[in-house]
């Protein structure tokens, strides 16, 4: 107590003077007869968020300078710590003069100077400066190091100013700037330039990507690459805007190469709104100025372009839903009068109780798919729908556990076709169902503590349809899985129905164990007593009868999956089979999916599908990871894709390699083999860059 009262007794006439001044605590302390104070032995000084330690600190009351003898370490209040030999500073450590001093940045970057100063708890200048945020060990040089005349650090705008810099690889000088400007690693956002990339490619040539990221406020940004190569011009762009109710991001590029007489271009668009009385708004714009672009420059893979707006409002009981979307086909085989590329629809449905029990389900819908083309047939059809439903479903729950479920159902259709003489230009449609079903869940327990479930399910339904046979837009591409296996209906659209009278059979196995791990096996198959023409036959549901589907899945916690589903016919034919199998922990992540389906001209599948897909990550030390991908058609017996890609970092570099090859061909693209190569110095990248382990240091 005695020795805070002295301290408070000579800082009482600056307490006066500022607002407040450096609170002072040591192990031993005197007072000079020229009032000066000599503190030392555990020293500690705060003020505000700022905290000192030294190993002695004069206090000069005429001056009101503290003169502090090392090691001196100062600790900010965003994080930064500075350490020095000796020094002088007032008593709220804004204002100083550090000598043999050193900044640590964010734990990352550090800067060693002969001398600091500090001005108004803002800027730090130092002289003779040496910045890397790599280990040094000794007198060895560390890996990169820049080194200046003089730095200045800007620790309200978080940035760093250098005067004739020098970049050292291994103290061997690459590059010489006369000034330069690097954000504070403690920075979130800045204009600058990001990490560049080398790319190679067969068709471009060796060329080079250098993004500039622009500062557009606090919700706007904007990214501008240039990308430079013997063989083209480029321009890429990444917009983003926040609002206070969504977001936009657009993206998109523009080229001048020797691949293609005229200029290139493409821009994805999207965004997200929230809007009044809980209505989202969302839509992207997808549009590209040839075919090959975007698998020319390895921008995306799609052949299909679409662009859509809707709008959304889901409730407890409602759901509203409207949207537009245009499609643009990249594909040899289309053209985009015939796709239809205008589709539109909307839609609203609502949810009632009513006393007699149950749920009744009422909705109403309209949609409209449009082509440019006024050829008579497929080819320029245009059709236009809007129909009404209503649905009721209700289930028991009897004696044993059994679950009894029923429910019926009506919709009525309007048509409107033009362009296709084989539909008249007005019809009407109305379709009734009926349903029961029944399941029996069925459970166990064994002595190892796994449980068992035994599901068996059995579903009969009827509907029908009076009135026009309408065209049909929707439902091409159809197949039983076990999300449809009891529907009234499997037709994913609602321009086609099942008609007549079916029976759906399944039976579903689930064990988990004690361990965690969980199986599951189902199968399943639907009898009818009218075939379904308008099935294609890769899709398992022609014919009086459909295939036997047959799915499984094993889970474990260690983070291994298999899921594998089959469609079987009769005679143990393969309709279809796809397996998905994966493994992943801490350091290794596997992936590989395989398809098989039989060839469908319906469907213009020409040919068998048979094809592998492998994507696989490892943690190979904390220094290096290793990236692989491939797609293989097994049918054609030839890669379709393949690619990897290597990394290696360590507390002060980040570089990344990568080689890919895209073997598909048309007329439009040719193969292409793509290598690039980046890399970044960390603790300068806003937003602190994930550094990996410390070389350590050897004798």
């Amino acid at each position: 107590m005695r020795l805070f009262a002295i301290i408070l007794f000579l800082l009482l006439p600056q307490l006066a003077r500022a607002q407040g001044a450096a609170t002072l605590v040591a192990d031993n302390v005197r007072v000079t007869d020229d009032e000066q104070l000599i503190a030392s032995g555990n020293i500690e000084v705060l003020y505000q968020d700022t905290r000192l330690t030294a190993a002695q600190i004069i206090y000069d009351r005429s001056t009101d300078q503290l003169s502090v003898t090392g090691p001196i370490v100062i600790h900010l209040d965003d994080g930064t710590i500075i350490t020095a030999s000796s020094g002088a500073m007032d008593p709220k450590l804004e204002n100083a003069i550090l000598q043999g001093a050193r900044i640590v940045l964010n734990q990352q970057l550090q800067l060693a100077a002969n001398q600091i100063d500090r001005r108004d708890g803002r800027y730090s200048q130092l002289y003779k400066t040496v910045a890397t945020s790599c280990q040094v060990c000794g007198d060895k040089p560390p890996l990169w190091s820049i080194r200046a005349e003089r730095v200045v650090h800007d620790s309200v705008e978080q940035q760093l100013y250098f005067e004739n810099a020098t970049l050292r690889i291994l103290d061997t000088p690459v590059l010489w700037l006369p000034r330069m400007r690097l954000p504070d690693p403690n920075l979130d956002r800045a204009t600058g330039f990001l990490v560049p990339e080398q790319r190679n490619t067969t068709q471009l040539g060796t060329g080079i990507k250098i993004p500039y990221f622009v500062t557009l406020g606090n919700h706007r940004d904007v990214t501008l690459t240039p990308y430079l190569s013997p063989e083209t011009r480029t321009l890429e762009l990444v917009l983003r805007q926040a609002f206070h109710n969504g977001d936009l991001r657009i993206v998109g590029a523009a080229s001048d190469d020797t691949l293609e007489d005229e200029d290139r271009s493409y821009v994805f668009a999207n965004g997200d709104f929230d809007l009044a009385d809980d209505y989202k708004l969302s839509f992207d714009i997808e549009a590209v100025s040839d075919p090959a672009y975007l698998l020319d420059y390895g921008y995306s893979d799609k052949d299909r372009l679409d662009s859509a707006i809707s709008l959304v409002r889901v409730t407890d009981t409602t759901l509203t839903q409207g949207r537009l979307t245009y499609y643009q086909t990249l594909r040899d085989d289309e053209s985009n009068a015939s796709l239809p590329p205008i589709i539109a629809d909307a839609g609203f449905e609502s949810r009632h109780y009513p006393r007699l029990g149950g749920t009744l389900t009422l909705g109403s819908s309209v949609d409209t798919a449009h082509r440019y083309s006024n050829t008579d047939g497929d080819a320029g059809r245009d059709v236009t729908r809007i129909g009404g439903f209503g649905t009721w479903e209700n289930s028991w729950q009897l004696n044993g556990g059994m679950l009894v479920t029923a429910s019926s159902g009506l919709r009525a259709d309007l048509y409107h076709v033009t362009d296709d003489s084989s539909y008249p230009n007005e019809d009407s449609r109305v379709v009734p169902s009926v349903q029961t079903s029944l399941s029996w869940p069925l459970v166990a327990y064994s002595a190892t503590g796994a449980s068992h479930l035994l599901e068996p399910t059995l579903s009969l339904s009827w509907s029908d349809t009076y009135g026009a046979t309408a065209p049909n837009e929707d439902s091409t591409r159809n197949e039983l899985d076990q999300g449809n296996l009891f529907d009234v209906s499997r037709f994913v659209g609602d321009d086609a129905v099942e008609t007549g009278g079916q029976a759906a059979a399944g039976l579903n196995y689930t064990r988990l164990g004690q361990s965690g791990i969980e199986t599951t096996l189902a199968f399943g198959r639907v009898i009818r007593d009218t075939a379904q023409t308008d099935f294609t036959k890769s899709s398992g549901l022609d014919g009086l009868q459909s295939d036997w589907l047959v799915g499984a899945q094993i889970s474990t916690p260690g983070g291994f999956l298999l899921d594998a589903r089959g469609l079987f016919d009769d005679n143990a034919g393969i309709t279809v089979t796809d397996s998905r199998i994966a493994w992943q922990n801490d350091e290794v992540s596997l992936a590989a999916a395989y398809i098989w389906q039989a060839k469908d001209t319906v469907e213009n599948r020409t040919g068998t599908v048979s094809e592998w897909t492998l994507d696989a990550g490892f943690v190979l030390s904390e220094a290096w990871t290793l990236d692989l991908d491939g797609r293989y058609d097994v049918a054609a017996d030839r890669p379709v894709r393949a690619g990897i890609g290597l990394g290696w970092k360590n507390e002060c570099v980040n570089i990344n390699v990568s080689a890919s090859r895209r073997y598909t061909s048309s007329s439009t693209v040719a193969p292409t083999t793509t290598y690039g190569i980046s890399g970044s110095l960390t603790g300068f990248s806003a937003g602190r860059s994930a550094a990996g382990p410390a070389a350590g240091c050897r004798n």
